[in-house]
């Protein structure tokens, strides 16, 4: 059974084609109009062994906010919906990840409740013509509409580029090993009997 998912999502500020493969194998797929946010999204898909499609027109003219933000929603939405009744998953996930002089963790739960705390101080406002302020909107917004905890630290780190793709990169481990079905897991992770 494939746990994939796509959403089509048209506002009067975006219009977004998106797909998400779970069990993929690293391969993206990517227009986002925003050059720094699709190779955050590459990064991603690759270390998360995501399968990941990305066709989004958006009103960059103004600024990259409002793509950043409907791809961080519309990814959330799919991951959500590939994941499914989430039987035999392993629902947490972590990682730590360096980046020359930087390290940072991501941490996750699949539990049907969002949250979103960030621990991290970029140095600079911007990466090229990308708003840092950005990656809080992309996760936050990633975290609602996933339905899942999410927790990023960043440990220290000085170059904002390396900061913010140690914090993609962990992302998609953490997600990686939280969405793994274990054959140990009899139903839902849960002692609730459901998520």
């Amino acid at each position: 059974m494939s746990r994939s998912a796509s959403i089509s999502r048209k506002t009067n500020e975006t219009n977004i084609e998106l797909s998400l493969n779970i069990d993929g194998t690293g391969v993206s797929d990517l227009e986002t109009g925003v050059p720094f946010l699709t190779h955050m999204l590459d990064l991603f898909a690759k270390h998360g062994q995501f399968d990941l499609t990305v066709n989004a027109n958006g009103d960059i003219e103004i600024d990259d906010h409002h793509t950043t933000e409907d791809i961080g929603i519309c990814l959330g939405h799919v991951l959500r919906e590939a994941l499914g009744d989430k039987k035999g998953i392993k629902r947490y996930g972590s990682a730590t990840i360096p980046m020359d002089e930087t390290l940072a963790t991501v941490a996750v739960d699949l539990s049907n409740r969002p949250h979103f705390e960030m621990r991290a101080d970029f140095p600079s406002q911007k990466v090229g013509t990308f708003d840092t302020e950005l990656v809080h909107e992309f996760l936050w917004k990633l975290a609602v509409e996933a339905r899942m905890n999410l927790h990023v630290i960043v440990h220290y780190g000085q170059n904002t580029h390396h900061i913010i793709e140690a914090i993609f990169k962990a992302l998609a481990r953490a997600l990686d090993e939280a969405t793994t079905v274990d054959p140990r897991v009899k139903g839902v992770p849960s002692s609730k009997g459901m998520l």
